[in-house]
């Protein structure tokens, strides 16, 4: 028996403000470009079942093109005639009673069970259960749903427990609405077959629970994650489980560190044949004031012209016996540039001179950049 275990699609994801030739937002599209790469091995591989764990969609009220797409590629696997098990993650399930939810409208597809309605639900079939627990709003609730797990688990038949959280503090991806799986109802994993996670965006095994297993997201929604290994998950279900995770083609994305003292040569060495149409971060480090002044975004987007997208960072030297670091946009530059006047001028008079002429420049700067806007 073969299963092919994905998540964490978030269909209609975007950002970067960036739009291609069709007018799509070019993340919106990646995201789409992925989902349809599982698609394409589904069709091919031909499992006996299908499993998605949550967060099909970015929103619970996802975009009509979010929707359309998810459709048209659904019913492409709908021919194979596969039963498809897809489970509400905390993304795509309404905060309130009053909304519909967006699985609802999978309902339509006769091979797709949607679980959605924050309660657990089985879906079996001759030789296996799906054990379905969908994202619950209510964490006071899920004891008693887990409880109506474990007497639903039938010895004679596999059992593939499916859900959507995080399995210990380790998993949390700091969201809205995530909760933690109870650590002391893991012992409902051993008599799983295999367990299918979704939430967090890496592939992994789980703690000591050698059949509990992320199948990661199919692409990354923070610039943060760095990692590759995106994709799906091939459960064999034999004499004994066999786990195998295949790994799609995403767009690149790519670090690189300069160090500002050495910026010159830095850059002249870079290597940048990996680069295009990259997401590209830099980090900028061993900063002063002045010299973060005379390295401009400009300039290194400019280096980086073939990237999708360039992100930098910077870190400041020690001012006044600590470390700055952040992100550009969080840094008030006009406070490291007086700390540098404090650091530099020793004289109090010519000090107080220099702090108040450079607060009057920074504002004048703050009302012409206000103005241009």
């Amino acid at each position: 028996m073969k299963i092919i275990h994905f998540s964490d699609t978030h269909l209609g994801f975007s950002d970067l403000d960036i739009i291609n030739k069709e007018g799509i937002n070019q993340r919106e599209a990646d995201f789409y470009q992925a989902f349809s790469d599982v698609c394409d091995a589904i069709i091919k591989i031909k499992p006996d079942f299908i499993i998605h764990t949550g967060d099909l969609f970015h929103r619970a009220s996802p975009s009509n093109r979010a929707i359309t797409f998810a459709l048209t590629q659904l019913k492409r696997v709908e021919k194979l005639n596969i039963p498809f098990i897809i489970i509400a993650g905390n993304h795509s399930t309404p905060r309130t009673s009053s909304s519909s939810p967006i699985l609802e409208a999978l309902s339509t597809l006769d091979n797709v069970k949607a679980v959605f309605s924050q309660q657990y639900e089985t879906v079996e079939f001759e030789d296996i259960i799906f054990h379905a627990l969908p994202h619950i709003n209510d964490e006071r609730i899920i004891d008693g749903e887990l409880d109506s797990i474990d007497k639903n688990i039938n010895p004679k038949k596999k059992n593939i427990f499916m859900m959507h959280c995080s399995v210990g503090a380790s998993y949390l991806m700091h969201e809205f609405g995530e909760w933690v799986y109870p650590k002391t109802r893991e012992d409902i994993f051993e008599k799983m077959d295999y367990v299918a996670l979704g939430h967090w965006h890496g592939f992994g095994n789980v703690g000591k629970h050698k059949n509990v297993y992320y199948s990661g997201s199919t692409e990354r929604t923070s610039s943060s994650d760095k990692r590759d290994d995106k994709g799906y998950v091939i459960v064999e279900l034999e004499d004994k489980v066999t786990i195998t995770h295949h790994t799609i083609a995403l767009r690149k994305s790519l670090e690189f560190s300069i160090d500002a003292d050495k910026y010159e040569e830095q850059i002249a060495s870079l290597d940048l044949s990996e680069s295009k149409d990259a997401l590209v971060e830099v980090k900028l480090f061993n900063l002063t004031s002045a010299t973060s002044i005379d390295i401009t975004n400009k300039e290194i987007t400019e280096i980086f012209d073939k990237a999708l997208h360039v992100k930098v960072k910077r870190e400041f030297k020690e001012v006044e016996g600590s470390k700055i670091d952040g992100n550009i946009e969080s840094i008030s530059l006009e406070s490291y540039f007086i700390s540098h006047i404090k650091e530099s001028v020793s004289d109090d008079v010519e000090q107080k001179r220099l702090t108040s002429k450079a607060k009057e420049l920074f504002a004048l700067y703050e009302e012409v950049a206000d103005d241009t806007n």
